[in-house]
């Protein structure tokens, strides 16, 4: 059987176009890559988020006379602060502990999921069994 043979005993349902990388379809425009989506611009171009327009350019000095009011801001909330018994040192000790909190506690959990794998059961069982509140 040679293939206009093959084309003739599988009829016409195979006649739909197809869209290969070559662009050998049938008719041009008939199908689409991209499926069917309720956004009316699929197909448009990529527009950054980034872009900045050209009446909202602020100039060089004013980015930096802003920069050095937000500065003089943040030195005076730290002044404030400081006057109100707040050290430096007390805050990056309290970071400290706090990522070791976390530390511990992501152990915690991960130990939680390993029991409740090998039981056959949830975490949110082994959170009541072991006496745990789910929102700690």
């Amino acid at each position: 059987m040679n293939a206009e043979e093959q084309d003739e005993t599988h009829g016409s349902a195979n006649k739909c176009p197809v869209s290969t990388p070559e662009g050998n379809d049938t008719k041009k425009g008939a199908v689409k890559r991209t499926p069917f989506s309720k956004f009316k611009r699929v197909h448009s171009h990529f527009k950054s988020p980034l872009q900045v327009m050209d009446g909202a350019k602020v100039s060089l000095a004013e980015e930096v006379a802003e920069l050095e009011r937000r500065r003089e801001q943040l030195d005076t909330e730290i002044a404030q602060l400081e006057a109100e018994g707040f050290r430096v040192d007390e805050l990056e000790h309290h970071i400290d502990m706090l990522h070791e909190y976390n530390d511990i506690k992501d152990i915690g959990q991960s130990l939680l999921g390993r029991i409740a794998a090998l039981r056959g059961t949830t975490t949110r069982d082994l959170y009541t069994h072991f006496g745990l509140e789910l929102d700690d």
